[in-house]
């Protein structure tokens, strides 16, 4: 009994898995409605949250102090609150925003741009890979 609810979830999970990817990988040719739909998605999702905590009547008090417990014992509370980026920024010890030159502002958004186009390039080539490792498969499975 345990090996088939095993074998059954694993199963599950690897379904759920690929169709995750052949999703992102349409919705990453359209990025603002892949954003629309991620944000629409976010929002329902805190929206259940806030809800589920209405329905079970805890407080306000009690959320913030739950909510700080989970977040500090996960090691999230000060990634979210302050931010990867800040913090790194802090330890190489890289100016504020606000006193960085234009010319340097300029370089750092175009080298962005060059690792977004790179991104988008790997992921195509991901996408067009998976598409014919599928393929194979489908060839195989029929002859």
């Amino acid at each position: 009994m345990y090996y088939t609810v095993n074998m059954l979830i694993k199963k599950t999970i690897k379904f759920f898995d690929k169709l995750e990817d052949k999703i992102r990988g349409k919705l990453s040719h359209y990025p603002l409605v892949y954003a629309f739909i991620g944000g629409i998605g976010v929002v329902l999702f805190w929206r259940g949250v806030w809800h589920t905590a209405d329905d079970m009547n805890v407080g306000s008090i009690a959320s913030l102090i739950i909510g700080s417990i989970m977040l500090l014992l996960t090691g999230i509370f000060v990634s979210a609150f302050v931010g990867s980026r800040l913090i790194i920024s802090g330890l190489i010890g890289e100016r504020k925003m606000e006193e960085k030159e234009e010319e340097e502002l300029q370089t750092e958004e175009m080298q962005l741009r060059n690792l977004q186009n790179t991104l988008n390039r790997v992921e195509k080539k991901i996408s067009e890979l998976e598409e014919e490792v599928e393929e194979e498969k489908n060839l195989h499975h029929q002859g």
